[in-house]
Order: C-alpha cells, then structure tokens, then sequence
C-alpha cells in the first residue's frame, strides 16, 4: 500500500513539473505585435465648419414715409428687376398733400402774375413822371416775393410728388428677395425692414468660426468649400473677410469666403468648409499607437537591439481622423507599437516584422 502511495506521489510531482516547463517556456515566447516606423512629414490639421451661402451685397428695403400696405406683390425667393414694385400702401394722405401743393402753387403763380404788371405799369408810369420812385420800388419788392413764394410753391409740389412716389416700395437691385416683413393690412412705418434684397453676383460662404481656430495656427486662405446636397460639387476659394469682432453669444467669428460669379451654389444652400492651418513638420501615427502613462499620452517603443519594449511620454500637436501627430518624445526612426500594445510590460521581449511599414 505505502508503495502505491509513493508511486501516485511521484506521477503528480511529474506531471507539475511538465506543467511548470510548459508555462516557462509559453512565459518565454515573444509576444507578436504590429509595428511602424516614425517619420517626419509636414501636417496640417484641418477643421469642417457648416456655413450657407449669401449674397455679397443685400440690401435693406424699406418705405421712406408711413401708411397701411394695401398691396404686396412678392415673397421670399422671388427674382426681382430693378425698379420692380415690391409692396405699395394707401397713397391718400399723400395724394391729398400732392393737390394741396399744387392749388398752393397755383396761387403764387397768380400772385406772381399781378405782381409782375403791377410793376411793368408801375416802370411806364414812372418814364412819364406820373409816378414815384417809392411806388416802383414798392411794386419790384411785391413782385421779388411774389417769384420767391412761387419758388417755394414748386420745391413743396415736388416734396409732394416724392412723398406719393414712396408709397411704392420698388426693388433697388437685380436679385432675389431672401427675407420680407410685409403683410397686406400692416402700418408700416417709415425706415423699418420689409424686403432683405440679395444682389445677383458673386456671392460668399458664410461661416460663424469659434475663435480657438485662430489662436494656435492661423488657417491658410484657401478653403474647400463643398455643397452638403450634392458633395461632388465643391471648390476652393479664398477668404475674403474675417470679422474684427467675436460674437458675445456664441463666442465666433464671423468668416466669408468669396466665391466669385463662377460657382453655380443657390442662395441659402448649405455648406461644409474646411479650413487648414499652415503645415508643420511632426510625426503622425495611427491612433492604435496611443498608450497612457499616469494619465499622459505615452506610446511604446521597441528598442531594435534587444527587441524589448519601454513606454515613453509624448506631447500632442493635433488629432486627427484615425491618427494624430507627435510634437515631442518620438524620433523619426523609432519602432512604435502600433497593434498589441494593450497588454505590454516594460522590458517585456517582443516579435515584429523587421520591414515594418510606415
């Protein structure tokens, strides 16, 4: 019996040590990971913005006098001439002021007309000495306010004739109306808002850009410029304004690339810009290659000698789509573990292809 025992206790010690062995040597097998090989190239770091497109000149159209609107004759998206009756109110208070002007004139015309033979009698009389000096002097002074009071007369027929000639709000452009404030049976008053007249002709992108995109790396002129309805369509164009003052409720800048004559892209049509910094030399590395030591980003190096592993800190200049670019801690040359690095130790012995690609 005491033998039996010996001999189960010799096949168990057997069999761990076999097990020992077999994790050593899985212990003692280099890991496979995937690697690339840092290199130095210009990036750029790009940002998308959604913008609309506008006209480079709107204007403002509004009745230069009061009244109700009796008549609206377009909406928004009507193509107008210019000169083109947009909206008209109710004329009588001025066709009332127009009559009034025009009896007034009348009058002074016919005060005018006495005047004038007063005087020329007056002038006979006074070649025959029948009359005074006085009496001529008196009859050219009624007659000098009699042509003022006529002059003044005419100046308010034509205030009149304005005055009516306002009650049509007419189109001052060539364009499109984008925005009105005008409805039949309103009181308008003089100067406010009816029509916004977008100008047929070049036109712009308009973007409210956050301010952050200006303070590390001006973006360079050109913008892509793409049509969100049909992507095929875009175009770059060059910045034309950036405004000198940040927006206090949102906190952006407004941007306007002009887009010239040329582009074909409807007004108010929505659209994606891509604004690009000027390029800076750095090394980019897929995004699988971050890592993280003490809570900065890290990535791990293989050392080509040894084929172990170190993970060493790294300062971040930009991020990008699927990869971002290394200001500092990497040299161009350095072996980075870019598939398998989750489960790494320092000095840990690695397997990877020696042509690994960058």
């Amino acid at each position: 019996m005491k033998s039996v025992f010996c001999l189960a206790l010799l096949a168990s010690a057997a069999l761990l040590l076999c097990s020992c062995e077999k994790q050593e040597s899985t212990e003692a097998k280099p890991k496979m990971v995937g690697t690339v090989v840092a290199s130095t190239a210009a990036v750029a770091e790009s940002n998308t913005i959604t913008g609309e497109i506008a006209a480079r000149v709107q204007s403002d159209l509004s009745f230069r006098v009061s009244g109700q609107i009796i008549e609206r004759l377009v909406d928004v998206g009507t193509a107008v001439k210019a000169g083109q009756v947009l909206a008209r109110i109710d004329p009588a208070e001025q066709k009332a002021d127009l009559a009034v002007a025009k009896a007034t004139l009348e009058s002074a015309e016919a005060s005018e007309t006495q005047a004038r033979l007063a005087f020329e009698r007056q002038q006979s009389l006074f070649k025959t000495q029948v009359t005074t000096k006085a009496s001529l002097d008196q009859a050219q002074e009624t007659l000098l306010t009699a042509q003022g009071t006529t002059k003044s007369a005419e100046a308010s027929l034509e205030t009149a004739q304005d005055a009516l000639s306002y009650t049509e709000l007419r189109a001052d452009a060539d364009g499109v109306i984008t925005a009105r404030n005008a409805e039949v049976g309103q009181v308008a008053q003089a100067a406010s808002t009816m029509f916004t007249l977008a100008h047929d002709g070049a036109r712009d992108a308009v973007f409210n850009v956050y301010e952050s995109l200006f303070l590390k790396n001006k973006p360079v002129d050109a913008v892509t410029i793409t049509l969100l309805s049909d992507p095929s369509r875009h175009v770059d164009a060059p910045v034309r304004e950036i405004s000198p003052t940040i927006d206090s409720a949102m906190g952006t800048i407004k941007v306007k690339v002009g887009l010239g004559e040329t582009v074909n892209m409807p007004l108010g049509s929505a659209v994606s810009g891509t604004f690009r910094s000027q390029a800076q030399q750095a090394i980019e590395l897929p995004w699988s290659a971050m890592a993280s030591k003490a809570g900065h980003p890290a990535v791990w190096v293989v050392d080509p000698a040894s084929s172990q592993v170190n993970i060493r800190p790294i300062d971040i200049a930009t991020y990008g789509t699927g990869k971002f670019a290394v200001s500092k801690g990497v040299a161009a040359g350095d072996i980075i573990v870019a598939d398998g690095g989750k489960f790494l130790r320092p000095g840990q012995v690695v397997s990877y292809g020696k042509g690994a690609a960058e």
